[in-house]
């Protein structure tokens, strides 16, 4: 799969199509409100309680459904740190089609379980190796139909559908803060919004250790970054995929950084207060909202994932910050 120039806008009639195609895969999750000391009107979006555990089922889902049945049928592959290897072998078991992974060698246990539970193969590389996947498109030593986990616009499509539920579940919803990965679910959430309603703000939220999309604003133009590793595996990549940019940057009203403590503070809180458990990435749009930086309004905060490992959830709970995953 060659690598695209530019990801062009996506149009709302495709997000609609997507929503109606993942029916009765993907669920219409929740949007509550959350009672906690904030400087604005909280709501959570529960991505976390899709079947996998995650939002990327909508887009794997869209972009199987529109595949060439010959082209499936040789099998699919993507690369993932492990939530959208779930989307795609969840889909794959689905649909009786093979399935592989190229996961980082630093993917955390949990969702390499996850994986193998849905009957697909996880192939470990460096994280160099696996960002190179996500770059390119693709891995030479891999066959089948590659699914993009970022920068594929029936992918994007399939994740806006979350912003279509946002506006019928809050239609008076002034911002929304989604987790920075590739920029696939916040462009897709952005171009539902913005298509119907325009002034409502789409933030995405970073952590600090990795925030290459801020670092990209700061400098006008994709840029790739240093980055340290942390038990946050859902965002915080190398770089802003130069394919991403001209989309991200035009729909996004900016980042919202927050450290590896405010994103711990943000999962106890979760937990405490809500009785949900978020990922790193999903407690990330919590801490950012938490903020002030979103607003003062009725502020959502996408709560993308919760495939968390007990251990890591157990160090937080204890007040600590856990170390980095690794060497799986």
């Amino acid at each position: 799969m060659a690598r695209p120039e530019s990801i062009a806008p996506i149009p709302l009639s495709a997000i609609e199509a997507a929503r109606d195609r993942i029916a009765g895969i993907a669920i219409r999750t929740p949007l509550i409100p959350i009672e906690v000391d904030a400087p604005c009107e909280l709501w959570l979006k529960l991505e976390c309680l899709q079947p996998i555990g995650s939002f990327k089922i909508r887009g794997a889902a869209n972009a199987m459904a529109l595949a060439d049945p010959a082209d499936l049928a040789r099998g699919v592959y993507t690369g993932s740190a492990g939530n959208m290897a779930q989307g795609v072998a969840f889909n794959a078991q689905r649909l009786g089609v093979q399935c592989r992974v190229v996961v980082p060698e630093t993917a955390p246990q949990t969702k390499l379980d996850a994986i193998r539970r849905l009957g697909a193969t996880a192939v470990p590389v460096p994280f160099d190796e696996w960002w190179s996947v996500i770059r390119d498109h693709g891995h030479p030593n891999e066959d089948g139909f590659f699914v993009h986990p970022v920068s594929d616009p029936a992918v994007i499509a399939g994740n806006g559908t979350v912003g279509l539920e946002i506006l019928e579940q809050l239609p008076d919803v002034d911002a929304v803060v989604v987790p920075y990965g590739g920029g696939g679910l916040s462009c897709g959430i952005a171009s539902a919004i913005k298509a119907s309603k325009p002034n409502t703000r789409v933030f995405a939220a970073e952590v600090e250790t990795a925030a290459p999309f801020n670092a990209s604003l700061a400098a006008g133009e994709a840029v790739h970054i240093d980055r340290t590793q942390t038990f946050i595996d859902g965002i915080g990549g190398k770089g802003v995929l130069p394919e991403m940019w001209p989309l991200a940057s035009s729909l996004l009203d900016g980042s919202i950084v927050v450290s590896v403590e405010q994103i711990c503070h943000a999962i106890r809180t979760l937990i405490s207060s809500a009785h949900v458990v978020a990922e790193g990435a999903g407690g990330a749009s919590v801490a950012a909202a938490l903020t002030g930086n979103a607003g003062a309004g009725k502020v959502v905060a996408v709560v993308s994932g919760g495939n968390l490992d007990m251990s890591v959830l157990r160090t937080i709970l204890e007040g600590e910050i856990p170390r980095p995953s690794g060497g799986h």
